[in-house]
């Protein structure tokens, strides 16, 4: 019995670990693509964050050190998220485009292990290019970031991709369901989260029932605790207010997300929507 439940346990993580491979190496083939985009989110990003520089030249008196890294942390953060959305919720688009949909839905791989094999993908690869990008800004404005606790700050990270990669399977069905518009409406959902966060302003100054829809949002969660984390040098003691809601939104959103999906999987072989294009 227990050399079976190895052997089955050891079928799905190679299962796993092919899954991760395969999109590495489809990052390779599309490297300079890659390129391209993370100089187009890096300007993007400093746009972002001259806001800072914008404030300051109106002689409105402020911390720009502060309030310049309030905004990159915002934007970082921003564009990793958008990295997990982007890989999980494009899984079933990518699957359409290469032509491999019905090959990968027939695969003797579970449908967790697929959709949880995109997302360790997505965090690997979203967590190389935000410290990347957060490395090439920060000394493009020359930030001082003496008091900074960055293993805080990524260990708040690594609990909260586990709620967005919840998410991102449930917004990774859209597709499924409906082959037209799916993808766009997964890109809806992003930026729902992106007014209710604090992205790049408190969440303070929201209306009262936004503020109630911000605490159902991980995001705003790992924004807080990143801030603390980097701004003030938190420890552990003050970031646990902010991880152990993010730990309880990850035990629903992913349990949530994989059941929303499978429905949606049976929903689409039973109308014939696996293939369609359109």
């Amino acid at each position: 019995m227990a050399r079976a439940v190895a052997l089955a346990l050891r079928r799905e993580l190679v299962g796993l670990g092919g899954v991760v491979e395969r999109n590495w190496y489809l990052v390779k083939r599309y490297a300079w693509w890659e390129l391209t985009f993370f100089f187009w989110t890096v300007a993007n990003t400093m746009t972002i964050v001259f806001i800072a520089k914008g404030v300051e030249s109106t002689g409105v008196k402020i911390n720009v050190n502060e309030l310049t890294t309030v905004l990159l942390i915002g934007a970082v953060v921003w564009a990793y998220l958008g990295i997990i959305f982007e890989v999980i919720t494009e899984t079933v688009a990518w699957e359409r485009w290469e032509g491999t949909i019905e090959y990968t839905f027939m695969a003797p791989l579970s449908r967790p292990v697929h959709l949880l094999g995109m997302g360790v993908f997505a965090i690997g690869y979203g967590v190389v290019r935000a410290g990347a990008l957060f490395a090439v800004v920060a000394a493009l404005f020359g930030l001082s970031l003496p008091d900074a606790n960055f293993a805080g700050a990524l260990l708040v990270l690594a609990i909260a991709s586990i709620s967005f990669l919840g998410i991102g399977v449930m917004t990774a069905v859209l597709p499924l369901i409906s082959p037209e518009k799916g993808s766009q409406l997964g890109f809806v959902a992003q930026g729902i989260m992106l007014v209710v966060s604090g992205v790049y302003y408190p969440v303070s100054v929201l209306p009262e029932w936004m503020q109630v829809l911000a605490k159902i949002s991980p995001a705003m969660y790992a924004l807080r605790g990143m801030r603390a984390a980097i701004l003030d040098g938190a420890g552990l003691d003050v970031l646990w207010g902010d991880i152990w809601p993010l730990i309880l939104i990850g035990v629903v959103a992913v349990p949530l997300g994989l059941e929303i999906f499978r429905r949606g999987e049976i929903y689409a072989k039973r109308h014939g929507k696996l293939k369609r294009s359109g």
